[in-house]
């Protein structure tokens, strides 16, 4: 294996710095568009985008066009990861504000540790498995912070699909980064996932004469940076780095990015007990990543 450069590992660092900026942007200019566009609509309009962000990109690194036997894998992480993901994450930020659900979407690894298992048979070890418990304790809290005069949030179980959705999107992933490369699944997913949202169309044009400017400029925003240009710095910073725990614990900073930018914003803040249950959430991370680097996985 290449021995990694410091000069090289110091541009992984920045990369990674950089793709949970965007990812953190992602919560608060999410809450925002939905504010004037339906779930659907911010979908449609952020993937375009997003596609056709990444078929420029594509087409100057020259990837060729997908084999037609690959055709319904792509269609099938477009669909449960993208599609779903999106559609869940956009109608339940609807409800929820950007620090509580970037908490929630946080939790989507225990979901892929809990999938794996089932769906793949991997071995989970005991500290990984009580990562796995801590961070449905942060869960249970974020939760109940979230129910009023006896009724939940109904955007909290919307945000728990996403979490799921994105976990098993990760598991597609895996599989087709198999025999693909990083940018021929994420562009091929995206674009399949894109096409799967052109039933929000009808729903969009309705909406779109009563749209302004800085709303589809974010939503648009929403489709080359966090979208995609997000994924190709992330996968720059994995490329980089000479173990991938080195850059993933980025990761843990992206909810309190996202609080950050929400208050500044929109001027969102997040109740102490919401923020506690968060930070439970993230040491349950933290366990399950140091129960993979002891057992000598991927990190």
């Amino acid at each position: 294996m290449r021995k990694i450069k410091k000069a090289e590992r110091t541009l992984g660092f920045a990369a990674a710095m950089v793709t949970v900026l965007l990812w953190a942007s992602a919560f608060p200019a999410s809450r925002y568009a939905l504010a004037f566009y339906s779930p659907g609509s911010v979908m449609l309009l952020r993937f375009f985008v997003a596609s056709v962000t990444m078929v420029i990109i594509a087409a100057a690194k020259g990837i060729k066009p997908p084999k037609l036997r690959d055709v319904p894998k792509f269609a099938a992480g477009g669909l449960v990861g993208i599609f779903s993901y999106m559609f869940f994450f956009n109608t339940g930020s609807v409800y929820v504000e950007s620090g509580v659900s970037s908490f929630i979407i946080a939790s989507l690894p225990v979901f892929a540790i809990i999938l794996s298992r089932l769906l793949l048979g991997e071995r989970v070890s005991l500290i990984g498995w009580i990562g796995v418990a801590v961070s449905f304790g942060g869960l249970a809290v974020i939760t109940l912070t979230q129910v009023a005069e006896f009724e939940l949030n109904k955007g909290i179980p919307l945000l728990v699909m996403a979490a799921i959705s994105g976990s098993i999107h990760n598991i597609i992933q895996r599989k087709l980064l198999k025999i693909h490369t990083a940018l021929e699944t994420t562009t091929y997913s995206i674009i399949a996932a894109t096409i799967f949202m052109l039933i929000f169309l009808p729903g969009f044009i309705r909406e779109l004469p009563g749209s302004t400017m800085s709303v589809n400029l974010v939503t648009a925003y929403l489709g080359v940076f966090p979208a995609a240009l997000a994924y190709l710095s992330w996968g720059y910073a994995l490329s980089k780095a000479e173990k991938t725990t080195h850059v993933t614990v980025f990761l843990y900073l992206v909810p309190f990015i996202a609080i950050i930018i929400a208050y500044f914003w929109l001027r969102e803040t997040l109740s102490i007990w919401s923020f506690v249950g968060g930070i439970v959430i993230i040491a349950g991370m933290v366990l399950t990543n140091l129960a993979r680097t002891k057992r000598g996985g991927s990190g």
